[in-house]
């Protein structure tokens, strides 16, 4: 499978596979949940209600790393981790997991860059509307998964690299 990049390779060793990789630990392993990458996710959509959440990184390498979840996938993941019905999860409980599906796959991806590396505590919020991405940057690399239960972008932004 191919994936597009559309950008300039970004200085930091972190390619599409890395993110997918990434991706994978988190949802297979953590959660045994599989979400399958996009191939050509070309832009990525967002209905009102999702979840944002994202960390930065500070040092030798500096961006952040930010998901989005669907509404959907954020409240089924937030089950999951919490061994609850999803019925019984609350907004501040999909938050909480959306911060931490951020952590981690920022946590991962932090392993490829070069140190000094230092991650922010994440930061979520619901967004009230629509989010559509940005056609691919040369600072940017994004990958988008699908699953029943909704999509998940993956955007990591290169802000700087002094390697």
């Amino acid at each position: 499978m191919s994936f597009f990049i559309g950008m300039r390779i970004m200085q930091a060793l972190i390619d599409h596979q890395s993110v997918i990789n990434a991706n994978a630990q988190f949802w297979e392993q953590m959660l045994a949940i599989t979400l399958e990458p996009i191939p050509q996710p070309g832009m990525f959509s967002a209905d009102p209600g999702h979840m944002r959440a994202s960390v930065t990184l500070s040092g030798v390498w500096n961006g952040s790393i930010e998901v989005r979840l669907a509404e959907g996938l954020a409240y089924m993941a937030t089950s999951v981790m919490m061994m609850q019905p999803v019925e019984t999860v609350s907004e501040a409980d999909a938050l909480d997991a959306a911060r931490e599906i951020a952590n981690m796959i920022a946590g991962s991806l932090k392993s490829s860059l070069p140190r000094p590396c230092s991650m922010s505590v994440p930061e979520s919020d619901l967004e009230s509307r629509h989010f559509h991405s940005l056609p691919p940057a040369d600072d940017a690399l994004m990958v988008v998964f699908r699953h029943e239960a909704g999509d998940l972008m993956v955007r990591v932004w290169e802000q700087d690299c002094r390697q």
